[in-house]
């Protein structure tokens, strides 16, 4: 059987049962990924990739592009300017803190990793995946300008990180002769600049055009699905072309095709999130196979305790530490802080260290950031529903004034429950 048949045979038997599924603890990437464990090398030997194969590059950077591009078109603006300071205190404050706290971690455990090299595997570590706890940030139990603060700081964050990154294997691969410091501000600035022009520009431009399209009864229904695909990979591809950030690209301009077709984005939108989740479920069972799997027969104690500090105190710490001053409650700061799953992002980041062949000690990063992603794929989806719940039912109790509550809409629990939001 195929490696493709096999991903066609894995959908589908997920599908057949995916409504029951919504109300158990077991998420599409716990199935996909414990699939992948199962039926790759380190299983039956059905599923066999090659690591180095580009084509599973490919695949997990067009998924990690359709999941920025429509989890932005997603996002209602008015609220993001409601609750912009939160984002931007995780972007600005938590995400520099979580590579520093990730890197003095890799220093102290791992000492036979070079300092670029700890500072490397942090950076890949430091993206937050939203999708794995999909749940939280979908559910209205939860206070909007939490979900949208974690869906935000997820979509950028991917982004800004690849700037720092190609520094950092820069740095590791010529110590000796690195460039002056302007040149490295130069090309960040740069990345940045240029992903989010070209995000808004392809974006804005192509959503006033699919808006005056449809209105003129010119765009069929299959086409207006099609597009927002197309829109999405031609500003990861176009950005790229000229030297800015495709990742920054792809999540601006869904922002800007959710503001230019405000109206109709949910339909605009519908394929490319089929497409998106069927992307991440292939990267899901490619990364069980081809990573998890052996990484389970090789798992040390170190790489353990490091994959759940990464996980709680290297991501926790520079949360509260970002977050104080904001007035949130304890238990809203500790529930963002923990929802910082690690997932498509960070294999993606893995997958471009790899290529780099000349990094020094970067054999070492494949079973730490495969550890810490195998574990956040289930300790954040087993816990998703759970701690939703708890979260949103003691948000209810508070005082109707309170600042928190405001943005708790009423969810009457016997008809609108947590599965439903899926």
């Amino acid at each position: 059987m195929t490696d493709l048949a096999l991903l066609a045979a894995a959908v589908l038997a997920f599908g057949l049962i995916s409504r029951r599924m919504e109300r158990s603890i077991l998420t599409a990437p716990m199935f996909f990924v414990a699939g992948g464990v199962l039926l790759g090398p380190s299983g039956v030997g059905l599923f066999d990739l090659d690591l180095n194969n580009g084509t599973i590059l490919v695949i997990a950077e067009v998924t990690l592009v359709l999941v920025l591009f429509s989890d932005a078109a997603r996002i209602e603006l008015g609220t993001l300017r409601r609750i912009a300071s939160l984002p931007g205190r995780l972007l600005v404050i938590g995400l520099p803190l979580t590579i520093a706290g990730g890197t003095a971690l890799a220093a102290l455990m791992f000492t036979d990793i070079p300092f670029w090299t700890a500072a490397i595997l942090a950076t890949i570590l430091a993206p937050t995946d939203a999708a794995l706890g999909q749940l939280v940030v979908t559910s209205r139990v939860v206070p909007a300008r939490v979900r949208q603060a974690l869906n935000v700081e997820s979509g950028l964050n991917d982004g800004l990180v690849v700037p720092v990154l190609t520094l950092l294997v820069a740095a590791a691969v010529v110590e000796e002769d690195l460039e002056p410091a302007s040149y490295w501000l130069t090309f960040g600035a740069q990345q940045i600049g240029l992903g989010i022009l070209v995000g808004a520009v392809v974006g804005g431009l192509g959503g006033l055009a699919i808006a005056r399209a449809s209105r003129a009864r010119w765009m069929s229904g299959t086409f207006a699905q099609l597009a927002p695909v197309a829109l999405a990979i031609l500003a990861w591809a176009l950005a790229g072309e000229i030297g800015g950030n495709g990742f920054i690209a792809a999540f601006v301009g869904g922002l800007a095709l959710g503001r230019a077709t405000e109206a109709g984005r949910r339909h605009l939108l519908d394929f490319a999130e089929d497409e998106a989740q069927l992307l991440n479920l292939t990267t899901f069972l490619i990364f069980g196979a081809v990573l998890a799997g052996p990484v389970l027969d090789e798992l040390t104690w170190e790489v353990v305790l490091y994959a759940v500090g990464s996980l709680t105190l290297v991501r926790m710490l520079p949360v509260a530490i970002a977050l104080a001053g904001t007035g949130l409650r304890a238990r809203t700061v500790a529930f963002i802080g923990w929802f910082g799953p690690r997932g498509i992002a960070t294999i993606v980041l893995l997958l471009i260290v790899v290529e780099e062949e000349n990094v020094p000690g970067s054999e070492n990063l494949l079973p730490i950031v495969a550890a810490t992603v195998l574990l956040s794929v289930f300790a954040h989806g087993i816990t998703a529903a759970p701690l939703s719940r708890r979260y949103g039912r003691a948000m209810r109790t508070m005082d109707e004034s309170d600042p928190e509550m405001a943005s708790v809409p009423h969810v009457p629990t016997r008809t609108r429950t947590l599965e439903g939001e899926r």
